[in-house]
Protein backbone atom coordinates (compact mmCIF):
# COMPACT_ATOMS: atom_id res chain seq x y z
CA UNK A 1 0.00 0.00 0.00
CA UNK A 2 1.11 3.51 -0.72
CA UNK A 3 0.66 6.62 1.31
CA UNK A 4 2.28 8.60 4.10
CA UNK A 5 4.39 6.50 6.41
CA UNK A 6 3.91 3.27 4.47
CA UNK A 7 6.74 1.26 2.97
CA UNK A 8 6.13 -1.42 0.38
CA UNK A 9 8.36 -4.44 0.84
CA UNK A 10 8.18 -8.05 -0.19
CA UNK A 11 8.40 -10.59 2.62
CA UNK A 12 8.82 -14.35 2.63
CA UNK A 13 6.77 -16.11 5.27
CA UNK A 14 7.39 -19.74 6.19
CA UNK A 15 4.60 -21.67 7.88
CA UNK A 16 6.92 -24.68 8.39
CA UNK A 17 10.67 -24.83 8.73
CA UNK A 18 13.33 -27.29 9.82
CA UNK A 19 17.07 -26.72 9.94
CA UNK A 20 20.25 -27.73 11.75
CA UNK A 21 23.10 -25.43 12.70
CA UNK A 22 26.51 -27.01 13.25
CA UNK A 23 29.27 -25.01 14.91
CA UNK A 24 32.95 -25.14 13.99
CA UNK A 25 33.50 -27.19 17.16
CA UNK A 26 30.98 -29.84 16.06
CA UNK A 27 28.08 -28.85 18.30
CA UNK A 28 24.66 -29.07 16.67
CA UNK A 29 21.23 -27.63 17.27
CA UNK A 30 18.19 -28.41 15.17
CA UNK A 31 14.95 -26.49 14.97
CA UNK A 32 11.67 -27.69 13.49
CA UNK A 33 8.57 -25.53 13.61
CA UNK A 34 5.07 -25.61 12.18
CA UNK A 35 3.22 -22.46 13.18
CA UNK A 36 0.02 -23.67 11.51
CA UNK A 37 0.01 -27.11 13.09
CA UNK A 38 -2.37 -26.43 15.94
CA UNK A 39 -2.14 -24.95 19.40
CA UNK A 40 0.21 -27.48 21.01
CA UNK A 41 4.00 -27.08 20.84
CA UNK A 42 6.88 -29.18 22.01
CA UNK A 43 10.67 -29.13 22.16
CA UNK A 44 13.02 -32.08 22.46
CA UNK A 45 16.65 -32.42 23.44
CA UNK A 46 18.62 -35.35 22.07
CA UNK A 47 22.08 -36.65 22.84
CA UNK A 48 24.91 -37.18 20.32
CA UNK A 49 23.35 -40.52 19.31
CA UNK A 50 20.00 -38.92 18.52
CA UNK A 51 18.32 -40.39 21.61
CA UNK A 52 15.73 -38.13 23.20
CA UNK A 53 16.77 -37.04 26.70
CA UNK A 54 14.12 -34.39 27.38
CA UNK A 55 10.77 -33.26 25.98
CA UNK A 56 8.71 -30.21 26.93
CA UNK A 57 5.08 -29.85 25.88
CA UNK A 58 2.99 -26.70 25.81
CA UNK A 59 0.39 -26.65 27.15
CA UNK A 60 1.40 -28.89 30.03
CA UNK A 61 -1.21 -30.69 32.14
CA UNK A 62 -1.79 -27.69 34.41
CA UNK A 63 -2.17 -25.30 31.46
CA UNK A 64 -4.65 -27.65 29.76
CA UNK A 65 -7.07 -26.98 32.63
CA UNK A 66 -6.69 -23.23 32.11
CA UNK A 67 -7.24 -23.68 28.37
CA UNK A 68 -10.52 -25.52 28.99
CA UNK A 69 -11.72 -22.79 31.37
CA UNK A 70 -10.83 -20.02 28.90
CA UNK A 71 -12.46 -21.86 25.99
CA UNK A 72 -15.69 -22.05 27.97
CA UNK A 73 -15.48 -18.39 28.97
CA UNK A 74 -14.50 -17.06 25.51
CA UNK A 75 -15.83 -19.54 22.92
CA UNK A 76 -15.27 -17.23 19.92
CA UNK A 77 -11.63 -16.35 20.68
CA UNK A 78 -8.75 -17.79 18.66
CA UNK A 79 -7.58 -21.08 20.27
CA UNK A 80 -3.90 -20.11 20.46
CA UNK A 81 -4.78 -17.26 22.84
CA UNK A 82 -5.67 -19.86 25.45
CA UNK A 83 -2.42 -21.84 25.32
CA UNK A 84 -0.39 -18.64 25.40
CA UNK A 85 -2.48 -16.90 28.06
CA UNK A 86 0.01 -17.33 30.95
CA UNK A 87 2.78 -15.88 28.77
CA UNK A 88 0.62 -12.93 27.68
CA UNK A 89 -0.16 -12.17 31.33
CA UNK A 90 3.53 -12.31 32.29
CA UNK A 91 4.61 -10.05 29.42
CA UNK A 92 1.85 -7.53 30.09
CA UNK A 93 2.72 -7.39 33.81
CA UNK A 94 6.42 -6.88 33.11
CA UNK A 95 5.84 -4.19 30.49
CA UNK A 96 3.33 -2.41 32.73
CA UNK A 97 5.85 -2.47 35.61
CA UNK A 98 8.50 -1.05 33.26
CA UNK A 99 6.12 1.73 32.26
CA UNK A 100 5.44 2.64 35.89
CA UNK A 101 8.88 2.15 37.50
CA UNK A 102 11.31 2.38 34.59
CA UNK A 103 12.86 -0.95 35.63
CA UNK A 104 13.90 -3.28 32.83
CA UNK A 105 11.12 -5.62 31.70
CA UNK A 106 12.99 -8.82 32.56
CA UNK A 107 12.84 -11.49 29.88
CA UNK A 108 10.99 -9.26 27.40
CA UNK A 109 12.73 -8.64 24.09
CA UNK A 110 13.62 -5.06 23.34
CA UNK A 111 13.10 -3.38 19.99
CA UNK A 112 16.83 -3.84 19.42
CA UNK A 113 16.56 -7.61 19.96
CA UNK A 114 13.56 -7.72 17.61
CA UNK A 115 15.45 -5.83 14.90
CA UNK A 116 18.47 -8.14 15.19
CA UNK A 117 16.20 -11.20 15.05
CA UNK A 118 14.64 -9.92 11.84
CA UNK A 119 18.12 -9.30 10.40
CA UNK A 120 19.04 -12.93 11.08
CA UNK A 121 15.78 -14.06 9.47
CA UNK A 122 16.38 -11.90 6.39
CA UNK A 123 19.96 -13.19 6.18
CA UNK A 124 18.78 -16.82 6.28
CA UNK A 125 15.83 -16.44 3.88
CA UNK A 126 17.80 -16.64 0.60
CA UNK A 127 19.62 -19.75 1.82
CA UNK A 128 16.37 -21.40 2.84
CA UNK A 129 14.70 -20.44 -0.44
CA UNK A 130 17.60 -21.92 -2.39
CA UNK A 131 17.26 -25.21 -0.52
CA UNK A 132 13.57 -25.39 -1.42
CA UNK A 133 14.34 -25.49 -5.15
Amino acid sequence: PEGPGRVCMEFTDFDKIKFTIKTKTGKEVSVAADRCGGTDSYATVTDANGEEVFRYWMPDEEDKKTVQELQAKYPTAMPYFFTQDPDYVTVKERVAKNTVTGEEAEGVATIGVAVETLRVAEFLTPTLMEQLK
